[in-house]
């Protein structure tokens, strides 16, 4: 039976476990989601209490974290999403896609709908995913890719 979770503090209380097992046993988020068969963005997501995992990846992130049969129940709970409680972030990697909504926000917003039309676009039916790359001009470039469905806006 699907459950879902009405209070965010458990998928809160089990992350801070479950990221304090990931450092002890010296894993990647990677690795955590290669006992899964799914992204590493998605099963990221799901760890740190924003989604839920199927039965099976749930089990095998609990195993591999050595966490108990309630938090492998846990990971499959529904939770209650939304990670920014407060206003605007203060962690500064998080604040810096804050701020590239503020200056860019409005630009996606107008290409969006002109490619479009009226709509959004679906973080639910979405995919992420983050690679370094060299930059030509020296260091480190960070490519990310947001690949969500567009839904149309339907009159009723």
């Amino acid at each position: 039976m699907v459950h879902s979770q009405f209070d965010p503090a458990a998928r809160q209380t089990l992350a801070i476990v479950a990221v304090d097992a990931k450092m002890r046993k010296d894993l990647s988020w990677q690795q955590i989601a290669d006992v899964t068969g799914l992204s590493v963005a998605f099963v990221t997501a799901a760890v740190l209490g924003q989604h839920p995992l199927p039965e099976a990846a749930a089990v095998a992130v609990a195993e591999l974290l050595s966490l108990d049969d309630d938090a492998a129940l846990l990971l499959q709970t529904i939770p209650t999403r939304g990670s920014i409680p407060g206003g605007i972030p203060t962690d500064p990697t998080i604040y810096r896609f804050y701020e590239m909504l503020q200056v860019y926000g409005t630009t996606l917003k107008a290409l969006v709908h002109e490619q479009f039309g009226d709509g959004i676009i679906s973080a639910i039916n979405f995919k992420l995913d983050v690679k370094k790359v060299a930059d030509p001009d020296g260091g480190e470039r960070a490519v990310i890719t947001l690949d969500g469905k567009y839904l149309p806006t339907k009159p009723f």
